[in-house]
This record gives structure tokens, C-alpha cells and sequence, in this order.
């Protein structure tokens, strides 16, 4: 089992990056998708719309936590998470993390989710988990043991700031990754993607590629339609696979 963290400045792509990831591991291998970001848009990246979260799930546990009869509450959450947070479709499977609709911090959910993750992650072949920016997901130990982490920056100094600061974060945390990598996203075609593969190389972390700006993207957002279907390009889908490969370990399956 292996689980994959994708991570970077927001709006740069990792929720793109996290959609075709998934496509990528799951046409051959049992793959769990981790939304773990509140502001939750992996499902319709990756064509689900209807489904349930985390936060859902805390908000019903708030409502009924006084009237659960002979049932613990333990068992109540077990029970609603399993049976409903757990998304099953055709080829992976979805947790969303989601988030409260009442006040309060995010505890409880980030709880929940660390609790499902420990127990359901040995049931697959790969975890892909969409992450909030930065390393807030480590920080607060609700993704533990990941076992590689991927960097997404486009080619603003900004996107390469939070690349820095994520890659100093690991170090801080003594977090134990096998491997980090970059993936430079929306890069066009005027030199400026060799900015983002010297950054890697100057930090000591593994370049994977550079995805070329794509309106494509934009259109399927506006319509409402999963970012996995620019894999109906050939083109686009070589490209996209041929940066996978650089991942080590999960593609000598």
C-alpha cells in the first residue's frame, strides 16, 4: 500500500493533479481518493456528484448524540461512516472530508478522518489524498505515514514560496517520506517551466514534469464536468502518464 499526499499554494492545480492521479492508479490497482481539503471539489473532478462527508456525518452525530437509544456512539459513527462517508464507484473508492456546518473548529472531522484512514488505508493498493495547501493535514497528524508527497507550483513566485515552505515543513516535522516530488502546472511553452525543474533540483527533490496550460480545464469546470475527461485527449493522456511513471515504487506494480 501506498498513499500519495498532493499538496501546494492554492490554485495551482492540485485538485486537477489529485483527479488524474487517480484515473492513472486505478485502471489496474484498488484505489482509495481522499478529499481531505473543507472547500471539497476532488468528487466532481473525478465525476461524482452524489455523495456524503465527514462533516455530514459530525453534523447528524450533534443532532442525535442524545437519543441513540441502546446503540453506542461509537457504533452510530462506525456504522454512518462506513455506510455512507465511504463513496464507492466503478473503479475507486471517495472519502470527503467535508466540513461542519455549525461553529466550532474542524477537531472532530480531522479526527474522523485520521480514525477511517488508519483503518481503511491496508485495504488498498494506493491512497490518493488531495490535501489542503500547505501541510496543514501533517501538521495536525490527520494524514499519517504517507508515504510519498507531491508538490504542485505553477510558475509564480508564490506557488514556488509554498514549495519551499512545505519542503522545509518536512524536514521541521521529521516527517519520514520516501520521496518528494514537483509537478509544475499550467506552464506555458516560454522557457519558463525551467525555472520549477531547477527549484527541484536546487532543493534536492525529484522533477517530475511540467503539465502545459490547458483551457480545456477551464471548460470542464465551467461546464461541470470531471477534469479526468482531458484524458479523451491522446496527446494530453500520454503526456500526463509519462509524468506518473516518475513516481518510483508504485509503478513497478
Amino acid at each position: 500500500m501506498a498513499v500519495i499526499a498532493v499538496t501546494g499554494k492554492g490554485g495551482t492545480g492540485k485538485t486537477v493533479i489529485s483527479a488524474l492521479l487517480i484515473d492513472h492508479f486505478s485502471t489496474d490497482r484498488k484505489v482509495l481518493a481522499v478529499d481531505a481539503d473543507p472547500d471539497s471539489n476532488l468528487p466532481e473532478a473525478v465525476g461524482i456528484k452524489d455523495y456524503s462527508t465527514l462533516g455530514e456525518i459530525r453534523e447528524l452525530f450533534q443532532q442525535n448524540r442524545d437519543s441513540m437509544g441502546t446503540i453506542s456512539k461509537e457504533q452510530w459513527l462506525e456504522g454512518k461512516i462506513y455506510g455512507e462517508a465511504v463513496n464507492e464507484s466503478k473503479h475507486f473508492d471517495l472519502i470527503v472530508m467535508g466540513k461542519p456546518e455549525g461553529e466550532g473548529c474542524y477537531c472532530f472531522v480531522n479526527n474522523l478522518l485520521r480514525s477511517v484512514l488508519r483503518k481503511l488505508m491496508k485495504n488498498y493498493d494506493v491512497v490518493v489524498v488531495d490535501c489542503e495547501a500547505g501541510l496543514e493535514q501533517f501538521s495536525r497528524k490527520t494524514v499519517e505515514n504517507a508515504d510519498y508527497i507531491l508538490i504542485v507550483t505553477d510558475t509564480s513566485k508564490k506557488g514556488l514560496a509554498t514549495a519551499k515552505r512545505i519542503i522545509d515543513s518536512t524536514e521541521e516535522l521529521k516527517l519520514n517520506f520516501k520521496n518528494i516530488y514537483l509537478v509544475g502546472n499550467k506552464v506555458n511553452s516560454n522557457g519558463e517551466g525551467n525555472a520549477i525543474k531547477q527549484f527541484a533540483e536546487k532543493e534536492g527533490i525529484i522533477f517530475l514534469g511540467n503539465i502545459p496550460y490547458s483551457e480545456k480545464i477551464l471548460e470542464l469546470d465551467f461546464r461541470g464536468e470531471p477534469i479526468t475527461k482531458l484524458l479523451e485527449d491522446t496527446e494530453l493522456n500520454n503526456h500526463f502518464r509519462e509524468i506518473f511513471k516518475g513516481i518510483g515504487g508504485i509503478n513497478d506494480h
